[in-house]
This record gives C-alpha cells, structure tokens and sequence, in this order.
C-alpha cells in the first residue's frame, strides 16, 4: 500500500482547508493520514470517508512523530494561535528526522511584504514570517502556499450579523482594496500539490480571488447575490477590536484582526493572483458566487419575517 499523505488541522468544520483536502484526496484515492486534535464525531466521520485517524496535538513531540512517520508527503497548516513557530517547528523537525520528501506549508500572503526589517503590527504575521524561515533553513523540501485574507474568515464570520439586521457590511476596511478567496479554492490547491508535489518543491504559490476591490464593489456583490440592496459601513478599528475583546474573542487573535483591518484600509491587501486556476485549471470562487452559495447565514429566518 502506498504511503499515507499527512493531513493535519483535518477535523476543522465542513469547509475547512484541513478537511476538505483529505475529502478531496479520498476522492482521488489517495491513502491519506488525518491528524485531529480530539476523537470525536468529526474524527469518526473521517474514519467513515476512508482515512486513517491520528489524534495528537502540534506541539507534542510523540504525538508528531505518531502523524509523520511512514508518511513521505505532508501538509502542516494551524489556525491564528500565538503557538504557530513552536507547533511548526515541532513538525519540521519531526518530518526531517523522519525523511519527509515533501512538507507543503499553510503560510499568509502578507508574508511577501515582509523582510528582516519590514514586518506588520500583527503578531500571527511575525510567526509566519518566522516559520517559513526556520522551514527553508530547516533544508526540507517544502512548498510555501500564501492564501490572502480568506471569506470564511472576515465575510462569513464577522460580516452576517450586521447584513441580516441592517443590510450593512460593517468592517474596518477604509477605501482599501482585497481580493479575499475560499478556503475551498485554497484546499484545491493543497490537494494538487499534494497529490504530484515534486514539480513544486521550493516554490512559493499566491492565492487570492479573482477580483481586488473595494468594499464598495463587494457590498454590490452582497446585493447581487442575495436579491437586496447591501452597503458597506466603513467602522474604526479600534472600537471593532474591543469588540471583539468583549465578544470573548483570544487576544492575539484579536491584535492580528485589527492589524489586518489598518493594513487594508492602508492598501496593503490589493493583491491579484492565477495561480489558483494555474494549479487546479479552475478559477477561484467570487464574493457573489461566495454569498449566493452561503446565502442562508446573511437572511433572517423566515420566523423574524413572520414577526
């Protein structure tokens, strides 16, 4: 039987990058590996679609080595934590040690923009930043993948609420442009690197959605999508951010927003990439085919109609 390729972060909810690369090696075949956090019932859903189930955490020495041995292809992504460079590092020298011949790497696009003197007031961009370093001094094969903001993460997170009670999209944005891009387009891309990973070793891929524009575009994209009119209200970052403090929300995970928010309103995320229809042959999702496909989470329910 042919090796299993590592797919770590695969219990994430339906959708997530993580799971929907294991469906979509499953679906190809591929004998797949799928690192979870707990054993649960998305860990037993995975075991139902064919995978071989490994519960263990990032940071865990022995839980690494469980995940990557026998396996020569891998993926390491990890959601916003202020423990992203240790869990990487843990997985590089695992990998290494276990001779991985291809380690494909979750990274953030704003990574392009930084340098040994030029960094951003977000926390997670710096462990970023710092992970693709140790990965290429590390001397594994690795496939660096930078993915811009994604729509699960500003659009279908902290957007719905304001546009089913008020038919406003409420973000620190400014005038700024962005070219936001599913997660689904992303797990495409992971998946082909995956499935043939040799011809990309030591590359670096660009992922975005197919259009960089401003909020003002995107709101006409909310109308089109869901049959109303939605505008764009333009909010200070700072009151956003203690918003998101109260809400409960982790503080790095909150000091990484909020510097994300002051960059787009800076310009900083207009950014346009193909890679993601040069590696799959398929372009990726845009806002209004996003929403129109996620349209139930921006309606209120028919029962607030009824009211």
């Amino acid at each position: 039987m042919a090796n299993p390729i590592l797919v770590t972060g695969a219990a994430g909810r339906v959708g997530a990058v993580g799971r929907t690369v294991t469906e979509l090696l499953l679906n190809q075949g591929k004998a797949v590996r799928a690192m979870v956090r707990t054993e649960d019932e998305r860990a037993r859903a995975l075991r139902a679609l064919g995978a071989e189930v490994v519960v263990g955490n990032l940071l865990d020495l022995d839980s690494m080595h469980r995940a990557i041995d026998g396996c020569e292809t891998m993926y390491f992504g990890m959601s916003v934590s202020d423990a992203y460079l240790a869990a990487t590092v843990n997985a590089a020298a695992v990998a290494k040690h276990h001779g991985v011949k291809a380690f494909i790497n979750m990274s953030q696009m704003t990574v392009s923009q930084m340098s040994i003197t030029e960094t951003t007031p977000s926390p997670q961009h710096k462990l970023h930043w710092l992970a693709e370093q140790a990965l290429n001094w590390s001397g594994l094969p690795v496939v660096h993948v930078r993915p811009t903001v994604f729509l699960e993460g500003f659009f279908l997170t902290l957007t719905p609420d304001s546009v089913r009670e008020s038919d406003q999209i409420r973000l620190p944005f400014g005038e700024g442009k962005t070219s936001p891009v599913a997660a689904e387009d992303v797990a495409r891309v992971i998946a082909t690197l995956l499935a043939n990973p040799q011809p990309h070793i030591g590359k670096i891929y660009h992922l975005t959605g197919p259009q960089s524009e401003n909020m003002h575009f995107f709101a006409q994209e909310y109308s089109k999508a869901l049959g109303r009119t939605i505008t764009f209200q333009d909010i200070p970052v700072e009151p956003w951010r203690d918003a998101l403090l109260k809400w409960g929300w982790p503080v790095h995970v909150v000091n990484h927003l909020a510097a994300m928010g002051d960059l787009h309103r800076a310009g900083r995320f207009d950014r346009l990439s193909d890679d993601v229809r040069k590696l799959t042959g398929q372009g990726p999702l845009s806002v209004q085919e996003f929403v129109r496909k996620n349209a139930s989470a921006f309606t209120a329910a028919a029962k607030a109609k009824e009211a």
